[in-house]
């Protein structure tokens, strides 16, 4: 089984292209800095974040273009491709990147670094169908009692 999830920020703006032909497809490419777990700026010079290059597809790109900024915080999930290619120089050069099959933001939009300045109803099918940024909880109604809720 080849999954990975990652949560981090967003180290610039993606970059879009668009491949040649008749039916061309949008190749979005970003990195992610995600921290490491249980690191901490301890002042030994080493990284506390994990620079993670993201590749997304077709409508996944697309949606990469218009929505993802610098500084927003994402959450990403897909596969693991590793490659490698010769340089001018004859070298080999290995690759790793996380192939995109679901991205969603990770803060809501009043949150996160950068200016998120995307629309909650038509930013994408990620991001729940509610206009309520109550992070996923419903709203319980006047005059129900705490004891006829399933936890307490």
């Amino acid at each position: 089984m080849n999954k990975v999830i990652l949560m981090g920020r967003l180290v610039r703006d993606p970059e879009i292209r668009y491949s040649q032909g008749e039916n061309s497809l949008a190749i979005a490419r970003y990195t992610l800095a995600v921290d490491r777990r249980g690191r901490r700026n301890q002042g030994d010079g080493q990284p506390t974040a994990d620079f993670i290059r993201c590749v997304s597809f077709g409508q996944r790109a697309e949606f990469a273009e218009k929505y993802m900024h610098q500084g927003m915080r994402m959450l990403v999930s897909g596969s693991i491709q590793t490659g490698s290619y010769q340089n001018k120089d004859g070298q080999t050069v290995y690759t790793t990147d996380i192939i995109v099959e679901d991205q969603e933001f990770a803060d809501s939009k009043g949150q996160g670094g950068g200016s998120s300045s995307y629309s909650r109803e038509s930013s994408s099918p990620f991001m729940g169908g509610t206009d309520d940024l109550s992070e996923g909880f419903m709203s319980i109604p006047d005059g129900v009692e705490d004891e006829g809720l399933p936890f307490t």
